[in-house]
């Protein structure tokens, strides 16, 4: 992995980590997170205007920026319904976990992507990781596996699966900025915004948590505006684990910050996932 992808990627997890702190802090971090997207695609307008009259437009990227959109709006539905009728600590390693398997065989399908011996061993240990970080007694025993959440969890990994290589692709035909652009501008406004309005969780947030609201404006969107851009110089395997270290900030953030516990567990999955990301960043 590049000097530069690795800087990109590890940029984008501190930023997410520091804007899931945020989501946490809401009554509905679903909400949030749509006033997130519809701000910042409000942000980014003239930027993409810009970008798109200076480069022009490939209809080469069309497929691909309506297929991110309408995964990208599944995948917080399916997110929701996850964690609203699983376990967090099988939820959230499931969803996490499924990508980074997922993506680097998939992306040797689509786009001949090769990986090394030590960039395998890199991802194996970053997923390991996320499970360690989330492993909880009795979390995957037979009764709680068989809870609709465990279906939610997998349809919420395979979208973060597909949706990454979507983006691999969309990003070779038109510039990261105004993809993201119509991507947030398309799932928040067009689907999300209706399903959010008529729970009435959309007024609510903005009176209570503006100030958190403003900043995952810019924390959300400039997160994985990072990843996009990595995706150009890097492998998406590599892109795709790199990314799960905002999981270990998020958790080590939750111990210390939030004085959530389990410090001493979260401190050994963090080491796995360390350890991974080294490996990641030494392959090639």
């Amino acid at each position: 992995m590049s000097g530069a992808a690795l800087m990109l990627v590890l940029g984008a997890a501190v930023i997410h980590a520091t804007w899931n702190a945020l989501a946490k802090r809401g009554r509905d971090p679903m909400a949030i997170l749509w006033w997130a997207g519809a701000i910042g695609s409000l942000i980014m307008t003239p930027f993409a205007i810009y970008i798109l009259s200076r480069d022009g437009f490939s209809p080469r990227a069309v497929p691909f920026v309506v297929a991110t959109v309408i995964l990208h709006s599944v995948y917080f539905f399916a997110l929701a319904r996850a964690y609203q009728s699983g376990d967090f600590s099988l939820v959230y390693p499931l969803a996490r976990g499924l990508g980074v398997a997922i993506v680097p065989a998939a992306a040797f399908l689509l786009f001949d992507e090769r990986l090394s011996s030590l960039g395998v061993a890199g991802i194996v240990l970053i997923g390991t990781g996320i499970f360690a970080l989330n492993w909880r007694p009795g979390a995957w025993s037979e009764d709680t596996l068989l809870k609709p959440g465990t279906g939610w969890a997998i349809a919420t990994g395979l979208c973060i699966a597909s949706y990454s290589l979507v983006d691999k692709g969309g990003v070779a035909h038109i510039h990261p900025l105004p993809y993201l652009w119509a991507m947030e501008a398309g799932s928040c406004l067009a689907l999300l915004g209706p399903v959010l309005a008529r729970r009435g969780s959309l007024s609510r947030e903005w009176r209570e948590n503006r100030r958190s609201v403003l900043a995952s404006a810019v924390l959300s969107p400039g997160a994985y505006l990072l990843v996009l851009f990595a995706f150009q110089l890097s492998k998406a395997g590599y892109v795709v684990a790199g990314r799960e270290v905002s999981i270990v900030i998020s958790a080590l953030m939750g111990s210390l910050w939030m004085k959530e516990g389990a410090l001493g567990q979260r401190l050994l999955g963090a080491g796995v996932v360390a350890a991974g990301v080294v490996c990641v960043a030494l392959a090639r």
